[in-house]
């Protein structure tokens, strides 16, 4: 008969796991391979069973719930472990079940109307601004920072993110913009700072609009920086630009196509549209249970032959493809190391059971960029071919001119997002 121990014996061929049962038997497994050592323990009996049944998701929980706990090492320690003997645990027979039955509801989760993206949108971005102050950069960047030494600090490799996509897209005063999936209002603020343009913003977060609406009061540029609660598919206006960044995860594969008609839809003729977006080295699959269930309702990172797909039925040119690899895993890692050192205070904002929930979201999904398949692309479109330089020598001296116009707006632009927040 199937036990977890047999399954853990099995598995775990890297690291090695000390496991003190309910009963206080203590159990040993791996160590046959260097690897992350960690000892849990299982304060209720009838956690083994369930992990059986369903380990990614059913672990995740007992952890939240108490049910196991972690007695030496971390639940970072464990995630790692985990991770580094995934592909045995991938192969278990109720991985292979419920990866399955995943994928015969995908087009079901995945099918992210306005009304359920919406709701999507208000579990995950709506919990409150205080929870994501005490992990992000001053600037409430919630996507993946640019390392290009990995030395940064959180708030340089941020800068250097927008920065870079300032570059690639190619802005010019007098340019209409748009900003699909606008968070708190950051990115837009920057770019119209960094170019004399034109930006709309829109999501569909309550809190995140008030917060970005206040920022560009404080700064002064509502009269050309505007944010409005809107489905990107409600927009109607054209745009020379479009960027969106970290937009295309809340998407679902069965809508791909018609966000990418959507972006075709919103550009000039002669416009350019710089996508960004968390992805994949491996085929088309299915969003983690855990992720799936507690973090991001609807969410999925389209693997890149999705994204190409839908581009090509689009009718867009596809100017430029850059993978960043470790990028959001460097990222990843400070926001997990700030979430740790505020832990307490986000216990007092919300609760025990939500701090054990955000640090398996921050731990696995910076392993899943340091030893799974993820990682983030960021693909460069036009309605014509020559929308964009035709190398990418451009990028560099883009770059060098845009920072010397980031003096003193910095600081500007951290300040407006401390008061906003503060109101």
């Amino acid at each position: 008969m199937f036990s977890l121990n047999g399954l853990l014996e099995k598995v775990i061929k890297r690291g090695r796991l000390t496991l003190v049962d309910a009963k206080g038997e203590t159990h040993r497994f791996g160590g046959n391979a260097p690897g992350p050592e960690v000892a849990i323990r299982f304060t209720d009996p009838s956690v083994p069973r369930r992990i059986l049944l369903n380990p990614e998701l059913n672990a995740a929980e007992a952890y939240m719930d108490g049910g196991l706990v972690v007695d030496d090492g971390s639940i970072h320690d464990l995630v790692r472990l985990f991770f580094a003997n995934k592909r045995e645990f991938d192969l278990s027979p109720s991985q292979i079940f419920w990866r399955g039955v995943a994928r015969g509801f995908r087009r079901f989760q995945q099918n992210n109307v306005i009304t359920r993206a919406r709701a999507n949108v208000k579990a995950h971005y709506d919990i409150g601004e205080e929870i994501y102050r005490l992990f992000l950069d001053d600037d409430m960047q919630y996507s993946c920072a640019y390392f290009p030494t990995g030395e940064e600090t959180l708030e340089e490799a941020q800068t250097q993110k927008k920065r870079h996509i300032a570059a690639k897209l190619c802005l010019k005063d007098g340019q209409r913009l748009l900003d699909i999936g606008c968070g708190w209002g950051g990115l837009g603020l920057y770019l119209a700072h960094v170019a004399d343009i034109e930006v709309v913003g829109v999501t569909l977060s309550e809190r995140q609009l008030a917060v970005a609406r206040r920022r560009a009061e404080i700064l002064g540029v509502s009269d050309r920086v505007r944010f409005d609660l809107i489905d990107y598919r409600e927009v109607r206006e054209k745009f020379e630009r479009v960027v969106s960044v970290g937009m295309l995860e809340h998407v679902g594969a069965p809508h791909l196509g018609s966000y990418f008609l959507n972006v075709r839809d919103r550009l000039q003729p002669d416009g350019l549209a710089l996508i960004h977006s968390i992805s994949s080295k491996a085929p088309p699959g299915v969003t983690g249970p855990f992720l799936r269930k507690h973090i991001f309702p609807g969410g999925y990172a389209p693997s890149l032959s999705e994204i190409v797909a839908a581009v090509e039925r689009s009718g867009l040119w596809s100017l430029d493809c850059e993978i960043w690899r470790c990028h959001y895993g460097h990222t990843l890692r400070h926001w997990r190391d700030r979430f740790a050192a505020n832990r307490d205070r986000a216990a007092e904002v919300m609760d025990e059971r939500f701090c054990r929930m955000w640090e398996l979201y921050l731990s696995m999904c910076e392993c899943v960029f340091m030893q799974g398949a993820s990682n983030v692309v960021q693909v460069q479109l036009g309605r014509e071919r020559d929308s964009a330089p035709l190398t990418r020598d451009y990028i560099g001296p883009e770059k060098d001119r845009i920072a010397a116009r980031e003096t003193e707006f910095l600081e500007r632009v951290v300040a407006s997002a401390k008061q906003a927040l503060e109101e």
